[in-house]
């Protein structure tokens, strides 16, 4: 029997949010299984920070890439090569019989999630509007910022059951029978477009990616290795290297060539600020919960589990405040309130220390996060509007990435030198910063309006095709 089209666009829904929680959850599972995966294969210090911050540098390498690469041949094909390779991948290091071959099938992995990951969001903003717009984005939001804290919690099970006696490897192995019925499934549900026959920015994509391994790899790797000279040479050399890459894609666009990244979709008043208020929280809400858990278990004894059990709170004031903002008269001021409200719960437990008593507290602080991010993000995507979802999306996926290990880099060692009290404190003074910026933006968005249709995008206002350029008629 055919689904009907409110059934087939909460079957899209699933398929996109499943498989956004998948790529989410991958890096918080693995830290948890990391001790079991040392004792069975073996694995030095460098292979086992390679398995997890590895991930986290091909993806911000490539992601900005995969977002493009959704707009020239169609978001429904790159998300489904993006989740086969993911599925794939991860039977790969579910079955990997050595730590180097752990550490390759998780940068292939991580290549397949660039893929996915991007397309998530601009499948949302493309087929979603008005009030279903917003509680797509909450859900999104939701799957987002927690699935890290999912992770722990799910890794923590799955290693400590040692199911079949296989320890660490059912925690990638769970990803396999999820993926290929969200494949079977997006097959039928994810909508076909056209493909574009534009060429992809090669020069682009070599200027960003030496960029974005410039940066992310010092701050993945510079604590660790004790911030030696090379790491800030490294972070000096892809600042310039960004600098030359934003200058590339510029001139590209006077050319009335293809640029990587639509930085037409900077132009809109209030949308430098509102991704900056986006960028802080993320990275505030990853500072608060690295600090937050290693105190839990270095400093009071806590297990993973419990760790993860722990943070269900702030959860659940994630998820009751992601699903109901769009309900509230006020929610074009909750970007301003919902960092505020966090900062204070930061800077409470930053002056009187962790007690279960102040659990609460974390229902607040989760409800300020998402207050935080949600409202933002949605009224971003009506200023650019969908001919530039892609550019959006991926802005929204590398920022955030960014900001979260500039904030473990950071943040990290300041937990690591000074403890938790002032790690806290610093993330409250960065919320009220978020806030402040949410608030400069919160003027000029609310005059922002743009149309929203559900329809695939040109590849972008400033990056048209010339009139009668072709397209390929062949549905992705």
């Amino acid at each position: 029997m055919p689904l009907s089209t409110r059934e087939r666009t909460g079957v899209l829904l699933g398929t996109l949010l499943t498989g956004q929680t998948m790529a989410s959850m991958d890096g918080s599972i693995v830290a948890v299984a990391l001790p079991s995966i040392q004792r069975d294969l073996g694995a030095n210090g460098a292979a086992l920070q390679l398995i997890v911050s590895g991930y986290l540098l091909t993806l911000g390498v490539l992601i900005v890439t995969g977002a493009r690469l959704g707009d020239l041949l169609g978001h429904r094909r790159v998300f489904l090569w993006g989740l086969s390779g993911f599925t794939a991948a991860s039977l790969l290091c579910g079955l990997a019989p050595s730590a180097p071959a752990l550490v390759g099938a998780r940068f292939v992995q991580a290549g397949a999630a660039a893929l996915l990951i991007p397309q998530v969001f601009s499948l949302i903003q493309l087929r979603f509007a008005d009030v279903a717009l917003r509680r797509a984005i909450g859900l999104y939001s939701m799957v987002l910022a927690l699935g890290v804290a999912l992770g722990q919690i799910l890794g923590g099970l799955i290693v400590g059951a040692d199911l079949f006696g296989l320890s660490w490897r059912p925690a990638f192995l769970i990803n396999v029978p999820v993926g290929v019925v969200l494949v079977l499934t997006g097959v039928r549900t994810l909508p076909r477009a056209p493909r574009v026959r534009r060429r992809l920015d090669l020069t682009g994509v070599v200027l960003l990616s030496a960029a974005m391994t410039a940066i992310v790899a010092p701050l993945v790797f510079g604590r660790e290795y004790g911030w030696r000279p090379w790491t800030w040479a490294s972070l000096v050399a892809g600042l310039a290297l960004t600098t030359v890459f934003v200058g590339w894609e510029r001139l590209l666009a006077r050319r009335g060539g293809l640029p990587l990244l639509d930085l037409g979709v900077l132009r809109p008043r209030g949308v430098k600020p509102g991704l900056i208020t986006c960028v802080l929280v993320m990275g505030c809400y990853t500072a608060f919960l690295f600090a937050f858990t290693l105190n839990l278990q270095e400093r009071l004894g806590v297990g993973p589990l419990g760790a993860g059990l722990t943070f269900v709170p702030y959860a659940a004031g994630f998820a009751a405040l992601s699903l109901s903002w769009g309900k509230l008269r006020v929610h074009g001021w909750l970007p301003v309130a919902g960092p505020l409200l966090f900062a204070a719960v930061a800077a409470i437990i930053a002056a009187v220390g962790w007690s279960y008593a102040l659990l609460p507290l974390l229902v607040a602080a989760g409800a300020g996060h998402a207050a935080g991010y949600s409202p933002m993000i949605a009224r971003l995507s009506t200023a650019v509007g969908p001919e530039r979802a892609s550019a959006l999306s991926a802005l929204n996926s590398t920022g955030p990435m960014l900001a979260s290990v500039t904030a473990i880099a950071g943040l990290g060692s300041v937990y690591l030198t000074a403890g938790l009290g002032w790690t806290l404190t610093l993330v409250a003074v960065l919320l009220v910063l978020s806030a402040a910026s949410a608030l400069r933006a919160a003027g000029t968005l609310s005059r922002t309006h743009a149309p929203r249709h559900s329809t695939e995008p040109d590849v972008g206002r400033a990056t048209a095709p010339p009139t009668g350029a072709a397209t390929a008629s062949r549905p992705t």
